[in-house]
């Protein structure tokens, strides 16, 4: 239900009470829809908001942006470009090197470690995952 409440109805999730918002381990994280690839651990941070936190997406063609009105202002929206998932929401507090921070809905994310890569089909990603930033 949180998945779908998430993805497809543009929810958010409890912060703090979702699986990836302290996840360390290196792996790729896929949207949870698609199975199209959209983060790397390499580029996971340690935001202190209850949320993962990326500073960029594994390719720039993988999430696309546009304006969200919902919360007494505007916002920037994540979502997948492939299976248009509603992931979370785009600001500009991150750390360098590109000042952004990619807050993402554990719901909208399947995570795939490292060592499971090949076997779930995302061997060509393996070079671009390690450990998280912090």
């Amino acid at each position: 239900p949180m998945q779908y409440k998430v993805t497809q109805k543009d929810g958010t999730e409890p912060a703090y009470d979702n699986p990836y918002w302290d996840e360390k381990r290196p792996g790729l994280y896929v949207d949870v829809v698609s199975g199209e690839p959209l983060y790397s651990s390499s580029d996971k941070y340690k935001s202190n908001t209850g949320w993962p936190s990326f500073i960029r997406a594994i390719d720039e063609d993988a999430v696309v942006t546009q304006e969200d009105r919902s919360w007494f202002g505007v916002r920037t929206e994540l979502r997948s470009a492939v299976a248009d998932s509603h992931l979370g929401h785009l600001f500009e507090d991150g750390p360098k090197p590109t000042g952004l921070r990619h807050c993402i809905n554990s719901a909208a994310l399947k995570f795939i470690p490292k060592d499971e890569m090949a076997e779930a089909g995302y061997e060509d990603y393996i070079d671009q995952v390690g450990e998280p930033i912090s």
